[in-house]
């Protein structure tokens, strides 16, 4: 068995001293003297003290970590994100803890309580696909522990949010389509519950009638965001009478299950994909979108973790503005000869 760790009451006991000079001596405090003080910070360096860092940031009224939950850490998207929020953590030397809801609610609920029992100082979240409702969150108010959503946010405005421009990204992308002559264009949207997919169709609806195009409701089509949920809705835009010729995905996933299931049908060159979320990989694959929308994972997470930070060091104020932060998109095209 180990020694036990020195305490201060130790080191006060061998000095004949109070435990709460040893504190103060420790810290500088102008109230020790030197060569009190010296004493003090030798004795403590000879007998290896280490400050009980837990009482100390108890004493603070703060675990200097914050909480990040999101859908799934394997996803590009979010393993940038990441970076981007543990650089700005450590930077005011805060700890960070991630958490995957696997686009679970239930899952969800659980790691916001989960967090909540770890005293988080502030909580970074991309909601999950199912999730509807949001009184998970809202009860931690009442424990000051703020909350900044990012990428996927709730469909109000009275929360801290970063998000891109997806709807004016989904403009930019029908119009690019119809520049290189597509009339029929479908969409292979996300779940309802995503305000994201809700961004997207009136991006959509937007670009259409801009264009003095008559809106089809039947050419936008929703899905999980599974493999199986992909070709269920490609399924759907094949077999309609007004079959598209362009598709806009919900993101490069989803893009990639749709052009793997048209090379399993032969009709992969009959098709111009276009999607969201811009990875690296899809310009090394053949028959890849020939546009996705870049979302700025990284300048979506540093924005958001500098803000939860703000919301963490600023006294909360009664009627304090929500931060409502855009990240502006940028289509990506992959063939520079569209001249795009």
């Amino acid at each position: 068995m180990g020694s036990k760790p020195t305490t201060i009451k130790e080191i006060a006991r061998i000095l004949n001293i109070s435990p709460s000079s040893v504190s103060r001596g420790l810290h500088d405090h102008p109230s020790i003297g030197a060569v009190t003080r010296e004493k003090i910070k030798q004795l403590a360096k000879s007998l290896n003290y280490e400050p009980n860092n837990a009482a100390i940031l108890f004493q603070k009224g703060k675990t200097y970590t914050i909480g990040v939950i999101l859908p799934e850490l394997s996803e590009h998207f979010f393993s940038i994100a990441i970076s981007a929020i543990e650089d700005e953590a450590l930077k005011k030397n805060y700890t960070v803890i991630f958490a995957q809801s696997h686009d679970n609610y239930d899952q969800e609920v659980k790691l916001v309580e989960k967090m909540k029992m770890q005293r988080v100082d502030g909580l970074l979240v991309s909601i999950s696909k199912d999730t509807s409702k949001f009184d998970h969150f809202e009860k931690l108010n009442a424990f000051n522990i703020p909350v900044v959503f990012f990428d996927r946010i709730p469909p109000f405005k009275n929360v801290h949010y970063v998000a891109c421009s997806l709807e004016s990204a989904t403009i930019e992308a029908i119009n690019y389509l119809l520049k290189k002559g597509h009339r029929n264009i479908g969409m292979i949207n996300g779940p309802t519950t995503l305000y994201a997919s809700e961004e997207r169709k009136e991006g959509y609806i937007q670009a259409i009638t801009f264009n003095r195009l008559k809106f089809d409701p039947a050419l936008v089509v929703n899905c999980d965001l599974t493999e199986k949920g992909t070709i269920d809705a490609a399924d759907q835009l094949l077999n309609y009478k007004r079959k598209p010729t362009a598709i806009v995905a919900f993101n490069d996933y989803v893009a990639l299950f749709l052009i793997k299931y048209f090379k399993k049908l032969n009709v992969v060159n009959d098709f111009d994909v276009v999607s969201y979320a811009n990875l690296p990989i899809i310009s090394y694959l053949d028959n890849s979108p020939v546009a996705s929308v870049e979302q700025h994972p990284y300048l979506q997470g540093q924005k958001a973790a500098n803000i939860l930070l703000d919301l963490i060091n600023s006294p909360k104020q009664e009627n304090q503005a929500f931060y409502n932060t855009i990240v502006e998109s940028e289509l990506i095209v992959s063939d520079v000869t569209d001249g795009y």
